[in-house]
């Protein structure tokens, strides 16, 4: 175990050195030039779409599988995991209070990113054999540029990843923070998990959907919630917490120096982007959406950014800021250190708070990558049979993540993180072009309807 440990902590040394950070926050910087800003002028309209859009459906001569709700709420499902309870606080620890203002910067950048992941997910989307739409970093390498390599290369760091980030890091940090709270056995938490998501993950992306569709809302709006209730009936705290923040960005800590060394290393690799812009995954959800134009759900997958870094990630940093406890923390304290700042504010309340997050953070983290997982094998095999074990295998991982050590499966999930990243990255910048054409197009048809054109975004009869 020593010599895996070694090994994956030499390769995250290289995987999340500085150059991925220039190649994932450059990226965003580059799409959000190319796109006019577009975050900034389009996100009111997208947070309206996320909720209130415009009826879609198959009947309608739209393809898909599900809402755009519903799709969002499987990308967030998979994206607000632990890395906004352990990965900030780590962050913090590790980085100052700076960290957070970093995760802000890569946040804004990484919408862009985000957007132009979905817009081609779903422009090189396909119909795979059992009937579903099949979409993703795999299918925009292949179609799109052409490179099928770099396609199967994605979709087997892809199938890793979800081991990882969306398995036994979940599993484990819930076991481990369920046993301190209640005194639970982690086999146990490790037992429940496992038979709860097989439940789900049997039914499909449908099934998902739905679970997600009930569970991400109720989750973040409890988490924020009483995050904003510390926050208000803590005012008096919030101006220096502010001043930290801002003043420790950009110094030799959390600036400059936290940038080419530590803070890059924990806080890109499991704080900053706990929203997975750049990686490739959410695309794969967004690719089921049932939708009349690609640039429609890629705008709703874009909050998912925003709702994870600027909402959640800000609300825990800001109270640990708060707090001051991370001032004496050290980093396999983390999920400690949440759970003492909110307590600190609502005692004998605030741990529960934390630890019940925690877990509907990470069970609705498993249900999403479940299907990442599953759509990149499926891509590699063409078997709906390959599928259906690689279902049964995901459940009992999570029985073993939940008596796994931690560090060893953090810096596993680094490693194939970073590398799901590189392909994904690729065919973004190659395929710049195609996101900006289809961005145009659909300011063109949006422009027509509202003055009136109704059948603007109707497929064309041929």
């Amino acid at each position: 175990m020593d010599f895996i440990a070694s090994f994956f902590a030499k390769i995250n040394g290289f995987v999340w050195g500085p150059w991925m950070l220039v190649f994932l926050v450059g990226t965003g910087v580059f799409l959000t030039f190319k796109l006019g800003f577009l975050q900034f002028f389009k996100l009111p309209y997208a947070l309206k779409l996320s909720i209130w859009h415009k009826r879609v459906s198959p009947d309608l001569g739209q393809e898909g599988d599900i809402s755009h709700f519903g799709a969002l709420m499987t990308a967030l499902a998979a994206t607000i995991g632990t890395g906004n309870i352990v990965g900030v606080a780590t962050a913090v620890i590790l980085g100052g209070p700076g960290a957070i203002f970093w995760m802000w910067v890569t946040a804004i950048f990484g919408m862009a990113t985000k957007y132009g992941e979905a817009v081609l997910a779903i422009k090189y989307r396909v119909v795979d054999k059992t009937g579903h739409m099949a979409g993703g970093p795999m299918y925009f390498l292949e179609r799109g540029l052409g490179l099928k390599w770099l396609g199967v290369l994605f979709a087997i760091f892809g199938v890793m990843a979800s081991f990882g980030i969306g398995n036994m890091s979940q599993s484990n940090s819930v076991a481990n923070n369920v046993f301190s709270a209640f005194g639970v056995q982690p086999w146990i938490s490790g037992v429940v998990l496992a038979v709860l998501t097989g439940i789900v993950i049997l039914g499909g992306v449908r099934s998902i959907a739905a679970a997600s569709s009930l569970i991400v809302p109720f989750m973040a709006i409890f988490y924020i919630f009483f995050g904003l209730l510390i926050i208000i009936l803590n005012f008096e705290l919030l101006p220096k917490a502010l001043g930290v923040i801002f003043g420790s960005a950009f110094s030799l800590k959390a600036g400059l120096g936290g940038l080419i060394g530590v803070t890059i290393r924990y806080g890109v690799a499991r704080g900053v982007f706990s929203n997975e812009a750049g990686l490739g995954s959410a695309p794969i959800a967004a690719a089921a959406a049932i939708t009349d134009h690609s640039c429609r759900q890629a705008l709703v997958s874009m909050t998912g950014t925003f709702i994870d870094t600027i909402i959640i990630c800000s609300i825990n940093g800001i109270v640990l800021v708060m707090s001051e406890f991370y001032l004496e923390a050290s980093p396999d304290m983390a999920a400690a250190l949440t759970s003492a700042s909110f307590n600190s504010f609502l005692p004998n309340v605030g741990e529960t708070v934390v630890v019940i997050s925690l877990i509907f953070f990470a069970y609705s983290t498993i249900l999403g990558w479940s299907y990442y997982g599953e759509r990149c094998l499926y891509y590699l095999t063409e078997s709906k049979l390959a599928s259906f074990f690689y279902r049964l295998i995901f459940s009992i991982f999570i029985l073993i993540g939940a008596a796994v050590e931690l560090r060893l499966v953090w810096d596993i999930s680094d490693t194939f993180n970073g590398a799901m990243a590189i392909p994904n990255l690729i065919g973004l910048v190659a395929l710049s072009g195609v996101i900006v054409s289809q961005t145009k197009d659909f300011n063109q048809k949006l422009l027509q309807e509202k003055k009136g054109n109704k059948a603007a975004f109707e497929p064309e009869i041929t």
